[in-house]
């Protein structure tokens, strides 16, 4: 009979994916990036007389206009985005478990006010509205934009855990536990929450992708975070001081290609945890694979 560390050993292994180490891999690199850099390097507001100066001993990534430090930037710049994303995907989390998993439970006049709301928010337009609101406030700290962030990007997920909890709260144990006298509270936190953690863990990546990727578009166009360093602040500097036109592609290529392999990280990890939730997406390449060997095989008698 095998043990039960054998068998979650065996279902750790089965969900290792090569697409699951690679995007852990990518995501844990930026992330120690962003937490340790900063210690190790110079002000990154510091202006100096040597502006445009490319990659030296003395500036591994080169200075900007102003002879600002881009490694140094761009380490405070990658902890400033993380940061932003980190709270807009646990704002996000939290608005989406609420409505979604409280509305889908409870049901009733309850739950058709919580998707009336959950709709009227999934239509509106997420960026346009970011940067109506952005226009309009001067002083746009970070906890402002992961509000805005925030509050359209949740509805989506919250759909998805409102249908996962009317599938799971009509199942034989959570109907044993309502006759048990169990509370409601602990009946969702004990039967329903463990069911959905990858459901949920799968929405943290999407929405942790989403804020950074919607903050560096609102910082590109000078919307975005007053007073903190991003990646999208950077890339707002470097067209102001026409990076490009002058060739100075130390200046914009290194908060691009983070921000690209973030995002392809954080890509793989939600396709890994897909695969999790259903197993079918981890067996359909390998059903293509032997569709396509039988049709060469027949093509070949």
């Amino acid at each position: 009979m095998t043990s039960t560390p054998a068998r979650l050993g065996g279902a750790v292994r089965r969900n290792l994916t090569p697409s699951l180490v690679i995007g852990v891999g990518l995501v844990v690199m930026i992330v120690l990036f962003g937490l340790i850099a900063p210690f190790f390097t110079d002000d990154p507001l510091a202006v100096h007389n040597y502006g445009m100066q490319g990659p030296s001993a003395d500036h591994l990534l080169g200075t900007t206009q102003t002879g600002q430090d881009v490694l140094a930037q761009l380490a405070w710049a990658t902890r400033g985005s993380l940061l932003v994303g980190v709270i807009v995907a646990v704002l996000a989390l939290f608005l989406s478990g609420f409505f979604g998993i409280l509305g889908g439970y409870l049901g009733g006049w309850l739950d058709e006010v919580f998707s009336l709301f959950t709709n009227v928010v999934l239509i509106l337009p997420g960026l346009p509205l970011m940067i109506v609101i952005g226009s309009y406030v001067q002083q746009r700290g970070l906890l402002l934009i992961a509000f805005i962030l925030a509050i359209t990007s949740w509805a989506a997920a919250a759909r998805v855990l409102r249908s996962q909890t009317l599938s799971i709260r009509t199942r034989d144990y959570v109907q044993a536990a309502k006759i048990a006298g169990e509370k409601p509270h602990r009946i969702i936190a004990v039967e329903i929450l463990p069911n959905l953690l990858p459901v949920m863990s799968s929405g943290f990546v999407f929405a942790l992708i989403t804020a950074i990727l919607g903050e560096a578009g609102l910082s590109f166009i000078g919307l975005g975070v007053v007073g903190t360093q991003t990646w999208g602040s950077m890339l707002f500097y470097a067209q102001n001081g026409q990076a490009l036109t002058l060739g100075a592609w130390w200046w914009f290529v290194p908060p691009g290609l983070l921000i690209a392999t973030l995002g392809c990280g954080l890509s793989l990890i939600n396709f890994s945890i897909d695969g999790i939730i259903n197993p079918r997406l981890r067996s359909a390449p390998k059903q293509v694979k032997q569709v396509s060997t039988a049709q060469k095989t027949e093509a070949m008698a």
